[in-house]
This record gives structure tokens, sequence and C-alpha cells, in this order.
């Protein structure tokens, strides 16, 4: 058998991406698929190889890698961290914005020059593979590619690789569905400490701009008694802090019918598992309750950090994106956090020059953003993807006015998270050190309220909760000694 495709050949038995059925929602019962396994046949194809996994984008995607690095191992690969000695390198995308699509076809570039020069097997995932337009590039421009692979069959990984050795041929197989829940999938954490569970997958909310609820499906939330289970054995095996995942977590429980539980009962019984600090992303404010509101207060576990993406500040823009708030209804839900949970850390995401943004809707931006004093803010341009609804608006303003505009945005930011980091200094703070600091000789970590520390310190605090003392502030990070 041969290991690796050294020629380009046709591609056999295909299953590509397709967005109308991607759009697609139904009332059907979404299946739970348990007891994955790799079968014996597939336990021995990486053995005396190495792979590595370059991940794209947002937590679940980092999430979706803690599988496929699981995956590969289960396999008989062993990791490596450079491309230079890698036999397979697997590419897990993301699809939100044209930077990370550059940055995956510049990849899959520098990947087909050292094709040439040596025998390396080359595979596409995650969320970009969902895209139509993707995989046609891949297919006609990218002959190198071994094999691409959806999000909705993730599970599939071992077989696919396997069919790709033995046809000898680039293996498309994206499913384009609503999506099922599948569980036991293994999963190689990349931290000890820290560790990211999902709640649900997909999203049902269809704003205008984003290509999610086409690459991800419907919205599908797990059982409350698989998650409690997973938070649990997390806890055992010493974990301080869980980070509960899902496109809009607010909304968990809503999509299953009969099921009297939602985001504010799981997150007080997460809380119950003993675990040291929760925290969940991302919030949709449609879905934001002030039964969670009381869930955050009440439990000192339930971290005072809420990520609540806005997007604009002004009523226009919010009505073309499909956000299903008003400026007025956002500001009231950003005033009932701050006046109920003490030390909360807000932050947002927000994208300027949406299609024909005027100069007074940017300036109804910058007043939300005065208002709230966000602590950070992930700001971007807007990024027209392929087939949602806002790709086909016409557009009147010039790329040289929205770089101008998010380099505005950009400085008021950044006075807002000075300011709240201001806030801190000579103040004693409990902070998770998980890591060894980018600063020589230090240790970094993060505050219960999410502001990212550098600490001097043994390396045997690694893991630890430590009280600091806060020395110094900066515009994205703080400076401290312990203090204890």
């Amino acid at each position: 058998m041969c290991y690796y495709r050294l020629e380009f050949s046709e591609v056999k038995n295909m299953e590509k991406p397709n967005l109308k059925d991607a759009r697609i929602r139904t009332h059907n019962k979404v299946n739970i698929i348990r007891n994955f396994k790799i079968s014996d046949e597939l336990k021995e194809i990486g053995k005396n190889k190495k792979y590595l996994v370059k991940t794209y984008g947002c937590q679940m995607n980092e999430r979706d890698s803690e599988n496929i690095c699981a995956m590969l191992e289960g396999m008989g690969y062993t990791r490596t961290n450079t491309i230079d000695n890698a036999d397979l390198v697997v590419l897990n995308t993301c699809a939100i914005r044209e930077n990370a699509h550059n940055k995956v076809f510049g990849m899959l570039g520098r990947l087909k020059h050292l094709k040439e020069e040596r025998p390396i097997m080359v595979g596409v995932c995650g969320c970009m593979a969902q895209e139509e337009v993707v995989v046609n590039e891949i297919m006609t421009k990218n002959k190198h590619v071994d094999f691409v692979l959806g999000t909705h069959n993730l599970h599939r990984l071992p077989e696919v690789i396997k069919n790709s050795i033995d046809k000898n041929a680039l293996e498309v197989e994206v499913w384009s569905k609503e999506g099922d829940i599948i569980e036991d999938i293994p999963i190689k954490r990349e931290s000890k400490y820290k560790a990211w569970v999902n709640i649900m997958y997909g999203c049902d909310k269809f704003c205008t701009y984003c290509i999610v609820p086409y690459t991800r499906g419907k919205q599908r939330s797990r059982l409350k008694e698989d998650i409690i289970k997973e938070v649990s054995d997390l806890v055992s095996e010493g974990y301080q802090e869980v980070t509960l995942l899902g496109q809009n977590v607010n909304a968990y429980g809503k999509d299953i019918e009969g099921y009297n539980y939602n985001m504010a009962n799981l997150l007080s019984d997460v809380a119950k598992t003993g675990i040291k600090r929760i925290k969940f992303v991302t919030s949709h404010p449609w879905d934001f309750t002030d039964d969670m509101i009381s869930v955050i207060r009440d439990n000192e576990n339930v971290l005072p950090y809420v990520h609540l993406p806005v997007q604009s500040g002004s009523n226009k823009i919010l009505k073309l994106m499909g956000r299903k708030y008003t400026r007025e209804s956002y500001l009231e839900l950003v005033h009932k956090l701050r006046e109920n949970i003490p030390n909360l850390c807000l932050t947002t995401d927000i994208i300027v020059g949406f299609p024909n943004e005027t100069d007074e809707d940017f300036n109804d931006t910058l007043s939300i953003v005065n208002e709230c004093k966000y602590d950070q803010a992930y700001t971007f341009i807007y990024s027209k993807r392929v087939g949602t609804p806002a790709a086909a608006m016409q557009d009147s303003i010039p790329l040289s006015k929205k770089e101008e505009r998010l380099q505005v945005l950009n400085e008021l930011i950044n006075k807002y998270s000075l300011e709240s980091n201001k806030k801190l200094l000579n103040k004693v703070v409990d902070v998770l050190i998980d890591c060894k600091s980018e600063k020589e000789g230090m240790l970094s970590g993060y505050t219960s309220n999410n502001k990212l520390v550098n600490v001097c310190a043994p390396i045997s605090y690694i893991g630890k909760i430590a009280k600091v003392k806060i020395t110094e502030c900066k515009t994205w990070s703080l400076d401290g000694v312990l203090d204890e």
C-alpha cells in the first residue's frame, strides 16, 4: 500500500459541501451518537509518523483540534511542533473573516513546495471545508491536498485518512446537514489546568454577515448529564477552570422540545461541581436573561466576565445585520450586568465598515463604546462571506475609509482598556497561573475577571491560583508580584 500520494490522481467518491442544503432547518430530532472508537485496522496507520495540527479561528476550533490530535494519536501518530519534520499536516480552519482564509491558502502554498521536496500528507478541515468556493479552489488550484473533512463528520477523520491513502487520491468528505451530536470522541487537552467544554453546536441566528450557521449547522444542545459529567471528571483530574463553549451559549436548551432547562440552570449546576472557575462564550444579547445574571452574581466560581458582542452601535446597521436587538435594549442589558455583578469585565466584538455604514452610524458605534467602556474589544473591518445575505448588499464605502474608522475605534478601545487595568494598580488579585510568560523569567495567567497578568513566580506556581499584587498596568496586560 502506498502511504503517500506523490502524484496527483483523480478525485473519487466526493461528498462536497452544498450551501443550499446547509441553510435547511427542520424540527427533526438530533441524533446523539455515542461509543466512538478507532478500529484496530486504523491504529497502526501513523506508526513512526509525526503529525502537526495548525488551528485558525475561535475557541470552538481550538476545542475541535483537541479531538483531532487525540484521534491522530489513537492512529499511532506522534506530535511535532514543526512542519519540517511532520509526515501529516492538518489545517483546522476558520471561515469568519477573509484574513483567516488568506492565511490558510498561504500555508497550503508553503505545503505544496514542501511536498515537492519530500512525502507529506496534507488535510483541510474546519469551517472553510464547509464552503463550496473553498473546496472548489482546493480541487482546482491545490491538488496537493490529500483530504478535506467537514465539521459535521470530524469523527470520521481516521477513515478519511485511510481512504485517501488507499485510493491514492484527494478524498473529499463534507456533509451539508443540520448536524448531530457526537459524544465520546477522545480529547487531548492543551492544558492541564484549563479546559474547553462544548455545551452546544451550531447556530440558528443567521446574522446577515455570518457564515457560521451554514458551516456549523443548526443549534443543538448537549444533554446536561453529559456536560456535568465532563466537568466533574475535570474536577477529579485537578482542573481549575472550564470555559463553556457554544456559538450562542445563552440559547442553550432552547432547541430541545420540552426541555425545561436553560443556560442559567446549567451554569448553576456546573457551579455545584466544585470547579474553581467557570467562564462561557459566546453570548448573544438577545438570549441573555435576568436569571443568568443572578447565577453569575450568586456563585463565586462563575467568573464576573461577560463577552457580549455588540457589532454596531447603530440601530440601522443592527437591523441590516439581523442582530434582533436595538442599541437601547443592549445598553439596558449592560446596565443590568454592571449593577448586579461587582468587578464585571465586559468585552465585545465590533464590525466597522458594514455595507453603507455612514459617518453617523459609525459615530453611534463610538458613542456606545463611550457608554459601555469595554475592558477589551475585538474589532474588525467587515469581511464579505460568499453565500451570506450581506454579501449581496451594494457597498459604497471605500476600504481606506473603513481602515480609518477602525483606527479611530481601536484608539478609543485602547483608552478604556488602559483605564480599566489601572483600577487594579497596587491591588491584590487572584491569578490562575497557567504557563510561562513571553516575558523572560516570568509566568502568566488571568485574574478572575479575565485580565492577563505577568508575574514573577517560581515555576512550581504553574497550575495554581495565587495572590498577586499588581505593580504595573498596560493597555493589554498587567505585571505583578506574589503576595503570599
